[in-house]
């Protein structure tokens, strides 16, 4: 009876569960409704005036034409008034054929002529106002099929471009370097390239017209075309729309990062770096001076072709040798980003207050090795006030006895793990605590069970860490961390972070630490 009792309790849990899910799902569909009429009633708006726009053009046609129609009645009628008072002399042959053929030219002229003064008649300029597409899911994939099919020609050039100073192709690049080195030699680099151009286009148009042809080093992989989804729910609008969203902030930042290094490199951000440039262009400016072109471009040119299939390859295999000679990937790998920068000066900030933080840290140091027992060293016992809700860190995480939260986060942030691998809803989604160490980052279930939940990142795995924003309604407004591991296939989100530009600046500098430490070992 009591089982029975259990079985119809968890039947009604799983009902209700599910009506939940419909009235979340209904709750969207009401808003993306509101959204869509009120972007209706806008449209209905723009059409009213449109019509308005239109009867006013054509009251404006019709008065040009009532106007034009009685300037050339004003002009049939003076040359009517003017010719009986011309004098009587005038009533020669001669003179009426001098005028018909001054007469003919003028209207020549005006009838060839007019239509280019008409031309330069200056005119008020119309403001069109572009009316913007609502948010649909099969045109968000459409345009992004359609910018990857467009990017598609220059990814293949790059690649190719890449093939050739990697030497994918020993016969093909050699040719390239051979021929390339002779037409700089001999002064036709230029003709070189609008050759290459011409047969670019020529070749394009046999295979406009239908022929086979393949000039590419790099061979081409068919990807399968994926057809268009014709309805889509409200979850996989939800995924694609956050996914098309991510890779736009990731776009956007890897161009804000450029910009951003052209920018501080021109205007001595790091003295030290743009003062390199700044005597290389004094360099450049004198040699322009001096040495006659043709023996600049030579030397432009040949050190251009050295470096694009010689150099670069070397230094692409040694890995060593780019860090130490290879100038300028050693300037860009050295200029700052904006939050690099901010980062560097909360970095300096902090070291003046460090030196009153390390006298508060020894005297708590020499307090508990004096609180402790015998017997017990200092490690040991600090790592006994390192503990989570179900016992020591140690131990919940699996880790060594060295392995202790930062002092930052010694009680943790509270946050929701989103792992978008899964698709369970029990495992795409779990509420707990993230701690960081110095060699992992850790992340606590607060669910009970086994601790299969809790989740252990080493930091030297990580591939990318980035802010990331859930959803506005979430605690924190939403804010959360993106972690990004090769045995990930999609980042995974720690959202509903309160505190998340200092988990953020904390996990950074420890991930910077661990990473630069191999480099400065192997340097």
């Amino acid at each position: 009876m009591a089982s029975g009792v259990q079985d119809f309790n968890r039947t009604e849990s799983d009902r209700l569960n599910e009506i939940k899910g419909h009235l979340e799902i209904a709750l969207l569909e009401k808003h993306f409704l509101q959204e869509e009429l009120r972007k209706l009633r806008e449209e209905t708006n723009a059409e009213t005036l449109r019509q308005e726009l239109e009867k006013e053009r054509q009251r404006r046609l019709e008065l040009e034409q009532r106007v034009n129609e009685v300037l050339k009645t004003r002009a049939e009628e003076v040359p009517a008034a003017q010719q009986p008072a011309k004098p009587q002399a005038q009533a020669n042959g001669t003179d009426k054929r001098s005028h018909t053929v001054c007469s003919r030219l003028q209207k020549w002229f005006c009838d060839k002529f007019g239509e280019y003064l008409e031309d330069f008649r200056f005119q008020p300029e119309e403001n069109t106002v572009e009316t913007e597409e609502p948010l649909s899911a099969r045109r968000l994939t459409e345009n992004m099929r359609r910018l990857k099919r467009g990017a598609k020609p220059v990814t293949n050039f790059v690649k190719n471009l890449s093939a050739l100073s990697d030497w994918y192709s020993i016969y093909t690049s050699a040719i390239a370097f051979i021929i390339y080195i002779n037409a700089v030699w001999h002064g036709w680099a230029i003709p070189m390239f609008l050759f290459l151009a011409i047969l670019r286009l020529s070749l394009n148009y046999l295979i406009a017209r239908g022929w086979r042809i393949q000039w590419s080093i790099v061979p081409e992989v068919s990807e399968q075309m994926e057809h268009p989804k014709e309805d889509l729910t409200v979850s996989e609008k939800f995924q694609l729309v956050l996914d098309v969203a991510q890779k736009a902030q990731n776009l956007f930042g890897k161009m804000a990062d450029i910009l951003e290094k052209f920018k501080n490199l021109f205007m001595w951000v790091q003295p030290e770096i743009t003062q390199k440039l700044y005597f290389a262009l004094w360099a450049a400016f004198i040699a322009s001076c001096f040495l006659p072109y043709r023996i600049l471009g030579l030397a432009l040119g040949l050190y251009a072709g050295i470096k694009f299939f010689l150099i670069d390859f070397v230094f692409k295999r040694c890995p060593r040798l780019r860090a130490k000679y290879d100038t300028p990937y050693i300037i860009w790998i050295n200029l700052l980003t904006d939050p690099q920068l901010k980062e560097r000066s909360n970095a300096t900030v902090s070291r003046r207050l460090s030196g009153h933080e390390k006298l508060q840290t020894a005297a708590s140091r020499s307090y508990v090795g004096s609180s402790a027992p015998t017997g017990i060293s200092k490690d040991e016992d600090t790592s006994r006030f390192h503990t989570t809700k179900r016992g020591n860190f140690h131990e919940v995480f699996n880790l060594s006895e060295n392995e202790r939260p930062l002092p930052v986060c010694e009680n943790g942030w509270r946050c929701c793990l989103i792992n978008r691998d899964r698709k369970m809803p029990t495992d795409y989604i779990r509420n707990g605590v993230l701690y960081v160490t110095e060699n992992y980052l850790c992340f606590e279930s607060s669910k009970s069970g086994s601790s299969k939940r809790n989740k252990v990142i080493k930091l030297s795995d990580i591939t990318d860490i980035q802010k990331y924003k859930v959803l506005s309604v979430l605690p924190g407004s939403g804010m959360g961390i993106a972690v990004s591991t090769p045995s990930t296939q999609k980042p995974l989100v720690f959202g509903a972070m309160v505190h998340r530009d200092e988990a953020f600046e904390t996990i950074f500098n420890q991930y910077v630490k661990i990473t630069s430490a191999p480099s400065s070992s192997e340097s």
